[in-house]
């Protein structure tokens, strides 16, 4: 494993990062089965945004000693709130689940404490002139975080917070799907300078191009996530390039963007540890990316279920990333589900029938999806 330097922190992390988003759900052995093989790989950062209580306990439980080998970012703003996550920016529970957070992880200190999940102006504005920025501020000044962090997936606003210099490390999602232009882009951007500045960046979209630079000139550190859009791009079926790409080539793309440190690989197995581990053993030729991009017409990402349930919550409690998920495998074969994921869905708590149209899911979901109408075609597939 190579390590690099995140930023101005001090830190050094693994090129390879643990998303540990997938371990929500899984029994405390198979939760540690796959901490212990990252540790041993090598990885030594571990993102755990989660505010479900008992993964939390369960990740704390396979570090033990180990805590002190790992950097651990973690988040300010993710709540637990009638048995689902939510997005607070009420200071009392900020508090409340980052100190859950700290106790369920067996640990006095977060190496990096995100403010989590800030796209919208007005939340900025409410974040960075508010409360919560305050109470991270005093973590930091007394050593609970060492180092403040932010996650973002929108580019302007990242690099808004980045240009306040309170920052030291941005989450920020990368792939070459996000990254290059959009297809509704205006032909004038095409050939705008500001869209080619960085050598090794031509088509990528502006905004995000000038976010990297920015970060760089900063001395702040990315960790990215999202780095093989929930495996979209490991698909031709689903990937918007018409061909898959390997996780080497995503992870390949994400470490050669300006002030990457470490790219976060959501992992639910100990193989699929090991197939994100391998990007380091890999060759050139497997982690080239250029023949699949090369080839590519301009396209977007928008729309696209990425299965991180930032639309929660859900006043009927669905957990709509797993309707989303076992739906896109329904699509996948022609609209006729396989039979475990039938059953799957079949054992859910709620289902896409208990959907109200309320929307509020539509409205907290950063990649734009049409939750509702897939809602709709869950029930016409799944009959419930």
């Amino acid at each position: 494993m190579f390590y690099r330097e995140l930023g101005n922190t001090g830190l050094r992390v693994s090129e390879i990062g643990l998303g540990a988003e997938h371990l929500e759900g899984l029994p405390s052995a198979e939760v540690s089965a796959v901490i212990c093989r990252a540790l041993e790989a090598g990885i030594n950062i571990i993102d755990v945004f989660m505010s479900e209580p008992q993964v939390r306990s369960h990740i704390g439980a396979a570090l033990g000693s180990r805590r002190r080998c790992v950097v651990l970012q973690g988040h300010i703003g993710a709540a637990w709130l009638n048995g689902q996550y939510t997005r607070t920016r009420d200071p009392a529970l900020c508090r409340t689940f980052f100190e859950d957070w700290l106790t369920r992880l067996n640990t006095d200190y977060a190496d990096i404490g995100m403010l989590h999940y800030i796209d919208s102006e007005d939340d900025f504005d409410r974040v960075f002139h508010g409360e919560v920025l305050r109470y991270a501020l005093h973590l930091k000044q007394n050593g609970t975080i060492r180092a403040l962090g932010m996650s973002s997936h929108n580019p302007a606003v990242a690099r808004k917070a980045v240009e306040t210099g309170v920052l030291d490390v941005l989450l920020f999602s990368i792939n070459p799907a996000y990254d290059l232009m959009p297809a509704d882009a205006a032909l004038d951007a095409l050939f705008a300078p500001e869209s080619y500045q960085a050598p090794g960046l031509h088509g990528i979209d502006p905004a995000r191009a000038l976010l990297y630079q920015t970060c760089l000139s900063r001395g702040v550190g990315i960790t990215v996530m999202k780095p093989l859009a929930a495996g979209t791009l490991l698909s031709a079926q689903t990937s918007p390039f018409g061909r898959a790409l390997t996780p080497a080539q995503c992870i390949h793309y994400a470490l050669t963007r300006p002030a990457v440190a470490s790219v976060l690989v959501g992992c639910r197995t100990p193989q699929e540890v090991d197939a994100a581990a391998a990007y380091e053993s890999a060759s050139d030729t497997q982690r080239d990316y250029s023949s699949v991009l090369g080839s590519a017409p301009l396209f977007s990402m928008q729309g696209r279920c990425m299965y991180c349930n930032h639309c929660l919550p859900c006043p009927a409690h669905i957990d709509i990333a797993a309707v989303g998920k076992y739906l896109d495998m329904a699509l996948l074969h022609d609209g006729q589900a396989p039979a475990s994921a039938a059953e799957h869905y079949r054992l859910l708590p709620s289902h896409a029938s208990d959907c109200i149209e309320c929307r509020s899911c539509e409205r907290n979901c950063p990649f734009g999806v049409k939750v509702v109408e897939r809602m709709h075609k869950a029930r016409e597939i799944f009959g419930m």
